[in-house]
């Protein structure tokens, strides 16, 4: 005779875990030790490297730094620009996702599903020369409008998941003060689902900004772009990617303090 297991209560029940890794850079916190420690030895060993070869081994080094400076003003201003864009796209791709309209609903759904579903690298290619058959963007016009486009799918994703972590009691306060859905929606969720989508944005601009490497595939005189150059003309191709990859390595985990620091004060 088959034994019958009485059914596990609920607080028996294993809870559901969600694993969040995103493709940006790990955030160091002073309560995990071993990441913030790795965070101070890459930051400062990076730095000190840099200063060692610039100092000790100026031909090749130092011509780099002098080199590379522009390139990496031209890949901040593609960050900045893309990621400006991508928020706007964001914000409205994620109004749409909540929305109870089933049109907006969907096309909201079927922008973040396509875009998601296709390597930003075949974006670009997209944007600048299959579309550049019918209009012919500039290489740093079509570099923004792809990175925005393909991160303003993620920050969909990232504002739906702020505006529906707000209770829904806020919602329904609003409305019994006379307020309507759309000026609910501004005056009450919106300012605090930013709260709480500051850090993951932060996260994805770091993000962005390692894609950025990319454009120079469209002639973009970014930091990689600028390397390449150079190496070409010179041949050391060690001693250029190093550097290039050192400088990369210095401003993502500058950034990264900087988000981690960010999140501090929020929680406070």
């Amino acid at each position: 005779m088959a034994e019958i297991k009485p059914k596990p209560k609920a607080s028996e029940q294993p809870k559901k875990v969600t694993i969040d890794i995103g493709d940006g850079v790990a955030i160091p916190s002073k309560e995990d030790v071993g990441l913030f420690t790795a965070w101070r030895v890459a930051f400062f060993g990076a730095i000190g490297i840099i200063v060692f070869l610039a100092l000790f081994k100026p031909d090749p080094y130092l011509k780099i730094m002098r080199f590379v400076p522009d390139g990496i003003l031209v890949t901040f201003q593609v960050t900045v620009e893309s990621i400006l864009l991508a928020l706007v796209l964001g914000l409205f791709t994620g109004l749409g996702r909540v929305s109870k309209n089933r049109f907006i609903n969907g096309i909201a759904s079927l922008y973040v599903e396509v875009i998601r579903g296709i390597p930003l690298l075949v974006q670009l290619f997209y944007i600048y020369f299959a579309l550049g058959r019918i209009v012919k963007l500039p290489p740093i016009t079509s570099a923004v409008f792809a990175m925005a486009i393909c991160y303003g799918a993620y920050m969909g994703e990232i504002f739906r998941a702020g505006i529906t972590s707000i209770p829904p009691g806020q919602t329904e306060a609003a409305r019994s003060l006379g307020m309507t859905s759309s000026q609910s929606m501004y005056h009450v969720i919106l300012p605090q689902a930013f709260k709480t989508i500051l850090p993951p944005v932060g996260n994805e601009f770091v993000a962005l900004l390692k894609d950025s490497s990319l454009v120079s595939i469209l002639a973009v005189s970014d930091l990689l772009r600028r390397g390449r150059e150079f190496a070409s003309e010179t041949f050391t191709y060690f001693e250029t990617y190093t550097t290039v990859a050192l400088v990369y390595l210095i401003i993502t985990l500058f950034l990264s303090k900087l988000i981690s620091i960010m999140e501090e004060r929020i929680n406070d």
